[in-house]
C-alpha cells in the first residue's frame, strides 16, 4: 500500500529499544510537528473547505498522539527532552519544487506530508512487531493504523486538488527520492533517524 522503495532494517528496532527515553522524546516532537504541518496547510488553503475540515481533525489527532507519548514519558519517570531536529524531514523537503504554481506547491506539500506519514507508519509497524516492551508494542500498532489513515488523507487531497498535475508520477518520483534518502538513516534512536 505505501509503496516505499526501501524497508527499514529490523535492527533499527533493537537500537531504539536500547534507548526508549530518546525515542519517546523524538516521537513526541514528531507528533507536534505533524500537527503544526497540518495547521500550516490549513492556513495556506482556507478556501478548500473539505481539506480544512479534515486537516483540523488530523491536527487534533496528532496533538492527541503528542499527549499520549508525553503521558508514557511521565509514567516511566522520564522527562520530555528538548525538540530534536529531524534531518530526514529537512532533506525530504528539498524535493519540493521551488517557485512552482500555488497548485503545485499544495500538491508537493500534501505528498511530502503523505511520505512522512508512510515512513512513520512503516517504522511504527516495525516497532510493534520487534520490540519486547508489550505496552509500546501495542501502542505503536495502534499508531501505525492512525498513520496509515493520515497517509491516505494526504494522498487523497493531492489527487483531488492536483487535477492539472500528474500526481501519481510526482508521487513515484518522491518515492524514488525518499528511497535513496532513507539509505542514510536508520542508525539512530529516532523515528526517522
Amino acid at each position: 500500500m505505501l509503496g516505499l522503495k526501501l524497508a527499514t532494517d529490523p535492527r533499527w528496532a533493537k537500537l531504539v529499544e536500547a534507548n526508549i527515553e530518546e525515542i519517546l522524546t523524538d516521537h513526541a516532537w514528531c507528533e507536534q510537528k505533524a500537527a503544526t504541518n497540518a495547521i500550516t496547510i490549513v492556513t495556506q488553503n482556507p478556501e478548500l473547505v473539505d481539506l480544512v475540515t479534515d486537516l483540523i481533525t488530523l491536527a487534533q489527532e496528532e496533538l492527541q498522539h503528542f499527549e499520549m507519548v508525553h503521558e508514557i514519558i511521565k509514567k516511566r519517570g522520564y522527562t520530555l527532552g528538548p525538540e530534536r531536529k529531524d534531518h530526514y524531514v529537512n532533506q525530504l523537503f528539498k524535493f519540493k519544487i521551488k517557485g512552482g504554481s500555488r497548485q503545485q506547491s499544495l500538491v508537493d506539500r500534501l505528498l511530502f506530508s503523505a511520505m512522512i506519514e508512510a515512513r512513520s507508519c512503516e517504522r511504527f509497524k516495525l516497532l510493534s512487531e520487534k520490540i519486547e516492551d508489550q505496552e509500546l508494542s501495542k501502542f505503536y500498532h495502534e499508531l501505525m493504523i492512525s498513520e496509515a489513515g493520515h497517509y491516505t488523507t494526504f494522498i487523497g487531497f493531492a489527487r483531488k486538488y492536483g487535477k492539472d498535475i500528474d500526481v501519481d508520477k510526482r508521487w513515484e518520483d518522491l518515492l524514488k527520492f525518499e528511497g535513496e534518502l532513507i539509505q542514510n538513516y536508520g542508525k539512530k534512536e529516532s523515528i526517522h533517524g
